[in-house]
């Protein structure tokens, strides 16, 4: 579950790390009673808002009530915003980043932090890698006082006692709440202190059940807000059964399982492109459910070409072709396909794509170069 700005703020709070004062606004009348000036900030499960020109500074009630208006019936990447958050404006000195997340290669939590915040974690690694920290967190241990010191050296930031107590606290909302991404960014450095600027909490939907009264509540406050502004594709996901996250590029994946769907979308990354979605229909998946998988996809208008990356374990061949021909039949061929299949009746399932003008490959890597090249033209 991704948590809302506000929601993830909320539990910052709840952990004394320090954000600034706020407003939940769901209608533009509600803006009279709020002290001026203040940024308003689109209130969608993504990132990247301000690039999509989703958080906007105003300075007066008319001003506000004018974006708020453009804000309230905008798009961001698929979402419709059903609320804003209004907050007050603070002096920033000074901008850092801090996460708490998992290390896939180690298995083990670690927490992330940078001198150049305010900007997406990707942008720093790929312009800036030297000023990315990273520190590996034993879950038997915890985190220790060396490595509070250690990250605030690595950020020169003087506030030590600080940032430990908000580095504690991003940790124990990763642990004890079983979320997979704890991310302030930017966290500023102010006159009063450090303040939290922005947050992005995700949390682990297979331990809901550990939380339930928690999830419970987040669901009615997004419910509330606007029947949680899924897009299409995840509104079809969710009927469907299918595991399914949006993500920001324009080659559109399907998998038979989530290993395969990881590999897949880490190659896409690693020639350059960006997937449009994680989508993995699980190790038994039949006919019914690859035609599922590409109504789910394809709704997605930004996907430009897909790629389907099978390795028929469990999962019949035959079946996947057959469901991906009948989605062609009943709605042609919307973009370019590729599909990198082998494994179980992959020499019935070949043919059966083939006819439908689908390039397949039985090698992932001439699958994935070619589904990019099709992107990136």
């Amino acid at each position: 579950m991704w948590l809302l700005e506000f929601q993830a703020k909320r539990m910052l709070a709840e952990q004394e790390i320090p954000i600034p004062n706020s407003v939940l606004v769901r209608e533009v009348s509600e803006l009279q009673k709020i002290a001026y000036p203040v940024v308003l900030k689109a209130q969608v499960p993504v990132g990247g808002r301000s690039k999509a020109g989703a958080i906007q500074h105003v300075s007066s009630i008319a001003e506000a009530k004018a974006t708020a208006n453009t804000l309230l019936s905008m798009e961001v990447k698929g979402y419709s915003v059903k609320a804003v958050l209004a907050e007050e404006i603070c002096c920033i000195e000074k901008e850092y980043y801090l996460a708490c997340l998992s290390d896939k290669e180690l298995n083990r939590p670690m927490i992330i932090a940078s001198a150049a915040g305010g900007i997406d974690i990707e942008m720093i690694t790929r312009k800036s890698p030297k000023k990315l920290v990273k520190r590996h967190v034993d879950p038997l241990v915890g985190l220790q006082e060396y490595d509070f010191r250690a990250l605030a050296k690595a950020l020169a930031v003087t506030d030590v006692n600080g940032i430990a107590k908000i580095i504690k606290g991003i940790w124990r909302i990763f642990r004890h709440q079983d979320a997979t991404l704890v991310e302030i960014n930017p966290l500023a450095q102010t006159s009063s202190g450090l303040v939290a600027l922005d947050a992005k909490i995700v949390l682990d939907d297979k331990a809901a059940f550990r939380h339930a009264a928690l999830y419970d509540k987040f669901n009615e406050e997004q419910k509330a807000i606007e029947k949680k502004a899924l897009n299409v594709s995840e509104v079809l996901a969710r009927d469907g059964g299918i595991t399914y996250v949006p993500l920001d590029g324009n080659i559109g994946i399907i998998a038979d399982g989530a290993g395969t769907g990881m590999l897949t979308l880490d190659m896409v990354y690693d020639m350059g492109q960006f997937p449009s979605n994680f989508c993995e229909m699980g190790g038994m998946a039949a006919e019914e459910i690859a035609k599922k998988a590409m109504e789910v996809v394809l709704a997605n208008q930004r996907v430009k070409v897909l790629l389907i990356s099978l390795i028929g374990g469990m999962t019949r061949m035959d079946q996947i072709a057959k469901g991906i021909a009948a989605y062609v039949q009943d709605h042609n061929m919307p973009v370019p396909i590729v599909a990198r299949m082998c494994g179980t009746k992959a020499e019935v399932g070949i043919p059966i794509l083939e006819e439908l003008g689908v390039q397949v490959f039985e090698d992932l890597e001439e699958a994935v170069n070619t589904a990019v090249r099709i992107g990136k033209s």
